[in-house]
């Protein structure tokens, strides 16, 4: 655990190696990235946070923004004291790590952004303020629907209903009151004017039938990255690094 002014941060810590720090997606926790955390701790440490008031993480129900999210990774890749890290991220978890590496370039050797943008458009603040009151207004297994439809294609559902129950099962364990603060704080977030400042080689992935974060959004990060990377990944919708061997192998061989 981190001692941060609002709670204890709790994270994973797994292998040794170079560091790798995983960001989660919305109203989940570091323990999403089970399968990836596996195939990385032969050769890697890898550390995944919990976001404030996700998974294990205390919280004292304060708002919160995405810089601050931001400033958290911040705190515990100082308080490793074996970084700089190579950042790999997912929607929530992408849009703080672009939040990280504006402001700390120095903490982020690559980058890794999965399904997420810089900005969620002129109709972010009443559309995550209405994602918002949904969080709390709408009984946690009753959301899945919604949810799953959004993150997985109907192939993958089929193909692999473990994975799909264990994510859906962390997404229902997950503080409605801090799923609401995170909506509001994406819709208060955009960083688009900056991602020229991010000089960490980067790369961008996005399932091609994203309608979260679609293609659109992660060539927008294409284009304003100099020198990035960016894979569309055919027949895979939101949460590509969960679902999709290609984008899990895209990211192993960015990391080298």
């Amino acid at each position: 655990m981190l001692e941060r002014p609002w709670g204890k941060c709790h994270y994973l810590d797994e292998g040794t190696g170079p560091l790798v720090v995983l960001l989660h997606p919305l109203a989940a926790s570091g323990e999403i990235w089970r399968t990836l955390i596996d195939q990385l701790v032969p050769n890697f440490r890898v550390v995944a946070p919990d976001a404030r008031g996700h998974g294990n993480s205390v919280w004292n129900g304060e708002p919160f923004t995405v810089p601050e999210l931001a400033e958290d990774v911040a705190a515990l890749i100082e308080h490793l004291d074996v970084g700089p890290a190579h950042v790999a991220a997912l929607s929530m978890g992408g849009c703080t790590a672009i939040a990280l590496t504006v402001r700390h370039p120095d903490l982020v050797t690559r980058l890794v952004l999965a399904d997420t943008t810089a900005d969620y458009g002129p109709e972010k603040e009443s559309a995550w303020a209405e994602r918002a009151d949904k969080a709390v207004s709408v009984p946690r297994p009753q959301q899945l629907a919604f949810q799953v439809d959004r993150w997985f294609s109907p192939d993958f559902i089929s193909r692999d209903p473990v994975e799909v129950d264990r994510v859906s099962a962390i997404f229902v364990a997950t503080n409605s009151r801090a799923h609401a603060a995170a909506c509001r704080a994406l819709g208060g977030y955009s960083d688009a004017d900056r991602l020229a400042e991010i000089v960490a080689p980067t790369l961008v992935l996005v399932g091609e039938d994203d309608y979260a974060t679609p293609p659109s959004m992660a060539l927008q990060l294409h284009e304003g990255i100099a020198g990035s990377e960016l894979h569309v990944l055919a027949d895979v919708r939101h949460m590509s690094l969960i679902e999709s061997t290609e984008a899990r192998k895209s990211l192993l061989e960015h990391l080298g």
